[in-house]
This record gives structure tokens, sequence and C-alpha cells, in this order.
């Protein structure tokens, strides 16, 4: 999948959107967006339009109307987050790794949340992980996505681990994280 270039005021109001939408599970209005990224309606009423061209974004007709993030949205802030490997905390059994990056988070199962998976790309080795071992990633740059989990499996192939997530939190806002 190619990498979708996103302005900063793009990437702002699409996490928001998401954010909103994993909250209320409703089609999220451009009034309560623009009032979270603090501009106004018309402006966030623009930029959806650019974000529905790029199928970041799609618009819910009626009065319980509003804009959905498509999965599509997901992986472009994914793939965005990304870009400073060297910035995601990974620990291992309670201790840092330095040894190795995280590389991307691949929520592979985000529209299955009972079969809550992660997979976890790392630049560096992955031999000292064993099935069982308590891994956590995170916060992530951006939207300060941190992921607890049980080592499930290792792919060697990808260099990548296979954690069952075990807690997730991306604090909204000003909200306290979850515990």
């Amino acid at each position: 999948m190619s990498s979708i270039e996103l302005t900063p005021s793009q990437k702002t109001i699409l996490q928001e959107l998401i954010n909103l939408f994993r909250e209320s599970e409703s089609a999220v209005k451009g009034e309560d967006i623009a009032e979270q990224v603090d501009r106004n309606p018309g402006t966030i009423r623009n930029q959806m339009q650019s974000l529905k061209a790029l199928q970041l974004v799609e618009g819910v007709p009626g009065p319980k109307g509003g804009y959905k993030p498509t999965a599509n949205a997901y992986d472009a802030l994914q793939i965005q987050e990304m870009d400073q490997p060297a910035d995601v905390p990974l620990r291992h059994d309670g201790e840092a790794v330095e040894s190795a990056n995280v590389q991307e988070i691949d929520l592979t199962s985000v529209h299955h949340p009972e079969l809550c998976r992660a997979e976890i790309k790392l630049q560096g080795s992955i031999a000292d992980f064993d099935e069982g071992d308590d891994i956590s990633v995170g916060p992530t740059p951006l939207s300060r996505l941190l992921i607890e989990g049980t080592l499930e499996g290792k792919d060697d192939t990808g260099n990548s681990l296979i954690l069952t997530i075990d807690e997730m939190a991306a604090p909204a806002g000003d909200e306290e994280p979850a515990h």
C-alpha cells in the first residue's frame, strides 16, 4: 500500500475523528471535531472533503450523520506514526529494550476486537523474546497509543512479534489514561 502523505492539519483532524469515533461508535459531527482541534467547522468541512477524496473518511448522511474513519484511515495514521521508529519505547518483561526499534505496529484485528492481536515489526534481533513474555509497546509519537500484551509467537521472516493484547490505551485529549 502506498503511503499517503498527510499534512499535519489533516493528521490532527483524522486522529481526532478516530478518537471521537472510538468513544461514540457512531458518526462524528464536524462541529465536534472543530471544537476538539480549535478550528472553525468550515475549515473542518473543507479538510473532510480532501480526506474523503483520499478515501480516509466517509460521510454519513441524515440527522445522526457526520463522518466515519475508513479502514484506510487507521493504516494512514499507522504509517505516519512510524516515521521515527526510535521514538516508540519497547519493554520486554518490564525492561526497556535498547537493541531493537519498533518499526511498525500492525493492529491486525482492529475490526475484530475479540481477537485482539498486534504485530510489532522490529529493527533488531528478536532472538531473545520467548512465548509468554510480557511486552509493552508505546506510547507512539502521535496518537500516544500504548499496547501491553503477551508474546504469542514470532514471525522470523517479517522480524516481528505477535502479541495478544491485554490492554490498549490511547488517551483521548486530557483525560486520565486508562489503567
